[in-house]
């Protein structure tokens, strides 16, 4: 017998979370494509899986630039949307309101962007997994603006499950995960903040890409799960 062999694409999946998802999909039955901006940071990536994944770059921020890749693209089934960004940090008496727009223009819209742009030929018996965080679920001090942002992607999923039906739609909000999205500051301040959260998580630890990629594969796969918002921090939300 043949075995039926799906693809999924992943939005922003030249690292971290993104690049982690591609590792653990891509197989004998999933074929994947990661896409990406740099196309520097992309070929590595792409090497990294042994070429076992497809890549194409472009920005996703920029709609010419996604429909053309969703027009060339065909038919497939999976959509994870692990574009990020960074706006919104800091405390809110000094939070630099404009930021909270950029932050939206730099995750939410793209993520948005790229599902609306694929609907035509994504798979309507498949699935679509976005990438949020759990500062939109935490009450702690300086997140009010990221908080805001990823809380608009936990709003939507299951809006858009209902809709777009009966194609899945979940999302997965990660906690504090060591990814280059950290990257931004000193080793030195990031091992600091990493042993904090450490401290404050029950597990013991911070995250690692592998652990969203899990939460991720499982949403893909489960064809009996969708408008879900499946947290993975450790249980950071319960303690901070």
């Amino acid at each position: 017998m043949t075995q039926t062999i799906q693809h999924t694409v992943i939005i922003g999946g030249s690292s971290g979370i993104g690049l982690a998802t591609a590792r653990k999909l891509v197989g004998p039955g999933m074929k994947v494509t990661i896409t990406g901006r740099s196309p520097e940071r992309l070929k590595s990536a792409w090497e990294s899986l042994d070429g076992m994944a497809e890549k194409a770059a472009f920005d996703a921020s920029k709609p010419d630039e996604v429909k053309r890749f969703f027009s060339e693209l065909g038919p497939f089934d999976h959509l994870v949307l692990a574009a990020s960004g960074g706006k919104g940090l800091g405390p809110f008496e000094t939070l630099d309101l404009a930021d909270i727009g950029a932050g939206v223009e730099e995750k939410v819209r793209p993520q948005l962007s790229c599902l609306q742009a694929a609907l035509p030929t994504l798979n309507k018996s498949g699935s679509v997994t976005f990438i949020s965080a759990v500062s939109a679920q935490v009450s702690m001090p300086g997140v009010a603006g990221i908080g805001a942002i990823n809380g608009m992607l936990l709003t939507v999923a299951p809006i858009l499950a209902v809709e777009l039906k009966p194609l899945r739609v979940n999302v997965v909000a990660p906690g504090v995960i060591d990814t280059p999205w950290w990257d931004f500051l000193p080793d030195e301040q990031r091992q600091a903040i990493f042993a904090e959260y450490a401290g404050k998580t029950p597990v013991g630890r911070v995250g690692q890409a592998q652990d969203v990629a899990d939460a991720i594969a499982f949403l893909v796969s489960n064809g009996f799960m969708t408008g879900q918002v499946l947290t993975c921090d450790g249980g950071l939300r319960f303690a901070a």
